[in-house]
């Protein structure tokens, strides 16, 4: 991946006139937005559905393989949902200044971003998974991690890109015993900087900054160096996100082979679980070899299906449809696959997998309806709070 990024800002040098939105971009993120939702309808409604991989070290254990590949696919979700929150952000950032807007606004406007995600974490994702209200989930990183870049992106790219390189591969090392942990404000700080854990409610969390901030510069370095691409130097990006994806999947398999460094849920065995088994919280760099390799995989198929005459029609249509509503997204599905009032953790009754599978696509077929009409409304109110969701 560090090849492959210096190659694009070797192959970028030249600023042109950018081609407007990327489709390569809304077809990951809305296909990890799929994967996402199939997680969670199945995390409300199956039994032997598990999470919390690598929380404390702790490595819940699944009833069969088929199970554990049902959870293991979504672990492209988090990494790729973060990554290309940097791409886009760095794009949007990058297309204000050059028309001219002031940098305190473009400093105000991802402050607010940021705020607004800090916001919706507590009000609408919290509940939904009926987590404590200081919960710091995925939403709440993002938003954090956006308020850090409002001052961040004044660095030289190549100071973010070496100072993410370095947060992911050495998070591993970061002790946090300074801050004292048997008082709710140092433990809540150790949460939401690097220790994620549900063990003092409710000081907890998931998704610490560090090293998911790290992840977050990755993207931001992608889209600070394609943002003046022709059309023709986007296309050309295919075969190096393909290579870079492959590349980083045969590092995991090194990383995992070798079971040491790297590995914050060491390899126990030979099995096709026990190679897959990697920590998610935090997540390691076994684990973030393999799914952003997948990522760049995807963002590679997705530049290669951008000449089609079809694209926006069909399945690729609601994929790039997704991509495009990404926040619209992820909040409404949440509430629309609990199918139950606030408050109530269990569901009346458990579904096997296929009648879960079932609902997923039942629940994707709505959400393509309501992503329609949120992005007509976004469109005809430029202006409202709509900008930021």
């Amino acid at each position: 991946m560090i090849t492959g990024l210096l190659f694009m800002a070797s192959a970028g040098n030249t600023v042109r006139k950018s081609t407007g939105r990327l489709d390569f971009i809304d077809f990951a993120r809305g296909l990890v937005m799929i994967i996402m939702a199939w997680d969670h309808v199945s995390g409300f409604w199956n039994r032997f559905h598990h999470g919390g991989e690598g929380v404390m070290g702790f490595a819940p254990g699944f009833l069969n393989t088929t199970w554990f590949l049902a959870r293991f696919v979504s672990h492209y979700c988090a990494p790729t949902f973060i990554f290309l929150a940097g791409t886009v952000l760095a794009l949007s950032t990058i297309k204000r200044v050059g028309r001219g807007e002031s940098e305190i606004s473009v400093t105000s406007r991802m402050i607010i971003r940021g705020l607004v995600l800090l916001v919706l974490e507590v009000l609408v994702v919290s509940p939904a998974f009926v987590t404590p209200w200081l919960y710091f989930g995925v939403i709440a990183c993002i938003g954090a991690c956006f308020i850090i870049f409002s001052v961040a992106r004044k660095l030289p790219l190549s100071v973010i890109l070496v100072s993410s390189l370095l947060i992911i591969l050495n998070h591993n090392f970061l002790k946090l015993d300074f801050i004292p942990a048997n008082v709710w404000w140092g433990w809540y700080l150790r949460v939401i900087i690097h220790e994620p854990n549900f063990v003092w409610e409710p000081y907890v969390g998931l998704y610490p900054i560090i090293p998911w901030i790290g992840v977050m510069g990755l993207g931001w370095v992608l889209g600070s160096l394609i943002s003046g691409y022709t059309s023709e130097q986007v296309k050309e990006l295919r075969e190096p996100l393909k290579k870079i994806g492959l590349a980083s999947i045969a590092m995991f398999i090194v990383v995992r082979g070798v079971n040491s460094y790297g590995n914050l849920l060491p390899r126990q065995g030979w099995s096709l679980v026990d190679w897959l088994y990697v920590s998610k919280y935090p997540p390691s760099v076994a684990f973030l070899l393999w799914t952003l390799g997948g990522m760049c995989l995807f963002l590679s198929y997705g530049l290669r299906l951008q000449d089609k005459l079809r694209l926006k029609e069909g399945v690729t249509g609601a994929i790039l449809l997704f991509g495009r509503t990404p926040l619209f997204f992820y909040l409404t599905h949440l509430w629309l696959y609990r199918l139950r009032l606030p408050g109530v953790r269990s569901p009346p009754f458990f579904m096997p997998m296929m009648p879960t599978l079932g609902l997923w696509v039942v629940g994707l077929l709505a959400l393509n309806q309501l992503c329609k009409r949120y992005e007509k409304v976004k469109r005809a109110n430029p202006g409202s709070i709509l900008q930021y969701i």
